[in-house]
């Protein structure tokens, strides 16, 4: 069992794949990691041996913030919009997407669930 950071490795993927179920970690950084570290991208993560391991576990420790460090830095960043009520800021706090994307249709991710709201009512003929 492959455990980096306190993630599970899936052991019958392959390695470049393997490393990006860390967070921070993509494929173009898995890539580097496995080259730095001079192991196969294709070699499984089940096959690595102990010394490969541990070449991995240091080059992540050394060179990348993963996990809950950079969980809580990206949370900080997202605070400090907050703090100044800057644009970005105001939309996350309303909870809007905060990249210039339209809210007209759309965003539903960022919005969640539709809100129904009854039409107005027509006037009574006479």
């Amino acid at each position: 069992m492959a455990r980096i950071s306190g993630i599970d490795l899936p052991k019958n993927k392959r390695g470049e794949i393997g490393l990006t179920y860390i967070y921070g970690i993509g494929h173009s950084t898995a890539r580097y990691i496995l080259d730095k570290a001079k192991i196969d991208f294709s070699k499984k993560v089940n096959e690595w041996d102990d010394e490969e391991l541990t070449t991995i576990r240091n080059i992540i420790n050394n060179e990348f913030k993963v996990e809950g460090q950079l969980r809580s830095e990206v949370q900080m960043s997202i605070k400090r919009l907050l703090d100044i009520a800057c644009y970005r800021g105001l939309r996350h706090r309303k909870g809007l997407p905060v990249r210039g994307q339209r809210t007209r249709t759309n965003s539903r991710t960022r919005k969640g669930k539709r809100k129904t709201v009854a039409g107005k009512k027509k006037a009574p003929k006479k």
